[in-house]
């Protein structure tokens, strides 16, 4: 074990330290330590130092004891209405002053495509289109959601610079005339190289941001998923029963299509279709303890 991955067990025991370590505690404990283990990892492939690395991924996860104590704090079935975020007041406001000049902007594009007399507006236009859409995303993504912690400042000023480079290359490709200099045009598709270049750079170091409650319930989803998987038994009656009822919709097919033809035949097919998803809602979603036990 490295000194930088004991920073990061020193860090979880600290954040951890004077909180009851129920089984829930425990479990995301350990999902935190596999994850900032990972992207420690990750960063270190990058060519990124071992304690800039550690130091990066304990900023990216946020404030750990916040996240802990939370977990702490919520029911085992908090149900979604009680883990609503309604948005801030000051966020809704910025958002639609902003929103004012962007849609001012874009109404300014769009007349310069009917009217050659605004076309002088239109680098004016595509510069503020581009810096509020920036604006908008980067402060939307700093915002805290029901199933999400918010980003960290730098990674949605990352984003919103993205943003903004895209927006800033298609208003320029919009708004392009055949006399405009070849230099612009090949500007236009660097900004929106650049832009698709940050965007997938960021999507794929996107770490995890939900909330406790949320990747438990994604737990759960996944259990549920995985019942063929951990029950062999109902994996094979249920494949026995699917074959069973195709072979009856496939001979039903063929009797109906010989007796009263082809505009009532399909009717087996759908039959047999409805049956199969009966078979597997009965099999996926079977009460616990239900469960047939083989005779003594």
């Amino acid at each position: 074990m490295t000194d930088d991955s004991l920073a990061i067990h020193r860090l979880l025991d600290e954040a951890y330290a004077g909180l009851e370590m129920t089984p829930e505690a425990r479990d995301l404990k350990e999902e935190m330590r596999a994850n900032l283990v990972a992207r420690m990892a990750e960063l270190q492939g990058s060519g990124v130092s071992g304690a800039e690395s550690a130091r990066r991924a304990m900023a990216e996860l946020g404030d750990i004891r916040a996240i802990v104590t939370e977990a702490a704090a919520t029911p085992t079935a908090a149900p979604w209405l009680d883990q609503r975020v309604r948005p801030r007041p000051a966020y809704v406001i910025r958002t639609l002053l902003l929103s004012l000049p962007a849609a001012a902007a874009l109404a300014v594009l769009v007349w310069s495509v009917l009217d050659t007399a605004v076309h002088g507006w239109q680098p004016l236009a595509a510069a503020v289109l581009a810096l509020t859409g920036g604006i908008i995303v980067a402060d939307a993504l700093r915002q805290e959601t029901t199933s999400s912690y918010p980003l960290p400042a730098a990674r949605a000023l990352g984003y919103g610079a993205a943003a903004t480079l895209g927006l800033a290359g298609a208003g320029c490709v919009a708004a392009a005339r055949p006399e405009w200099p070849v230099g612009l045009l090949v500007a236009a598709g660097v900004l929106l190289v650049a832009s698709a270049v940050a965007f997938t750079y960021l999507g794929v170091t996107q770490t995890n941001r939900h909330k406790p409650w949320m990747v438990r319930l994604q737990r759960e989803h996944q259990e549920m998923a995985d019942v063929f998987a951990g029950d062999p038994a109902a994996a094979a009656r249920f494949g026995i029963y699917t074959a069973a009822i195709w072979l009856a919709a496939l001979a039903g097919f063929a009797v109906l299509t010989f007796t009263v033809g082809w505009a009532w035949s399909w009717l087996a097919l759908l039959g047999g279709l409805l049956a199969v998803l009966v078979i597997m809602a009965r099999t996926m979603f079977r009460p616990r303890g239900s469960e047939p036990h083989p005779a003594a």
